[in-house]
């Protein structure tokens, strides 16, 4: 959220209220498809058009994690959140990917909710800076997404 030091709170970005309708809209969507598979296959859809739509490097690096994760945690269901590709464990997001032109940021996030299991002590990482997937980088991500997925 934005705001300035003698104003105060100036409301949500744009790139923040498109998120918010976004959301709105796959939740709607959501509640109209009718088995759990038909579910889980027009989600799975949806992510891989979002991916498809996203500007290079978000895209690359977007197919890369998805192909990580899928292969990696299968137990993790591909879904949007808020217009982003994200993967849930019994409905509640563990991981997500946030282009950087998203939220016009200068770098990627590979991000994870507090259903992953990344606990390490009183303070651990949430959320990674990604600015390409390399082979180390890719590794990293496997080990994160097994121990999120745990």
């Amino acid at each position: 959220m934005t705001g300035s030091d003698s104003n105060g709170y100036e409301g949500f970005t744009a790139e923040e209220r498109a998120a918010m309708k976004e959301h709105a809209q796959e939740q709607k969507k959501a509640a109209r498809r009718g088995s759990r598979a038909d579910k889980a296959a027009a989600a799975l859809k949806d992510v891989l058009a979002k991916i498809a739509e996203m500007p290079e490097p978000d895209r690359t690096m977007a197919e890369r994690i998805h192909a990580v994760v899928t292969a990696t945690a299968p137990s993790l269901a591909p879904k949007l959140w808020y217009g982003m590709p994200a993967y849930a464990l019994d409905g509640k997001v563990v991981c997500f990917f946030q282009g950087a032109a998203k939220f016009k940021s200068r770098y990627s996030t590979l991000g994870f909710s507090d259903e992953a299991k990344l606990d390490d002590g009183p303070m651990w990482a949430a959320g990674f800076a990604l600015t390409e997937v390399t082979p180390e980088v890719e590794a990293r991500i496997t080990d994160l997404v097994k121990r999120a997925a745990g």
